[in-house]
């Protein structure tokens, strides 16, 4: 099974730029060697369960539950039965389908 996670975590209460906050989740996934894709929007990483995406975000709240009174999160999902490495696939995909064009 695949669980393709896009997810966006940030805290509300810490004035316009949260760049230092976002950090802090970048630094405990490359510590904990959890395979990633930053993007302007949000970040992406993919499990073999639905649990294991959950707890994921779950750490990504905790380095930022100490000092932040609100954080906003938005996830979305792609669970799939069968595959894997699909982070990587579906980009491979597109890129072969631009250079046959």
């Amino acid at each position: 099974m695949s669980a393709l996670v896009e997810f966006a975590m940030f805290p509300t209460d810490k004035g316009e730029s949260v760049s230092a906050y976002v950090s802090r989740i970048m630094k405990v996934f490359k510590e904990r060697g959890i395979e990633h894709q930053l993007t302007p929007m949000g970040t992406i990483f993919e499990c073999e369960s639905v649990e294991e995406a959950t707890r994921v975000i779950a750490l990504a709240y905790s380095v930022l539950e100490p000092d932040c009174n609100r954080v906003y999160t938005n996830i979305k999902m792609d669970i799939r039965k069968g595959k894997s490495g699909r982070m990587k696939q579906k980009i491979a995909s597109i890129q072969k389908h631009l250079s046959e064009s």
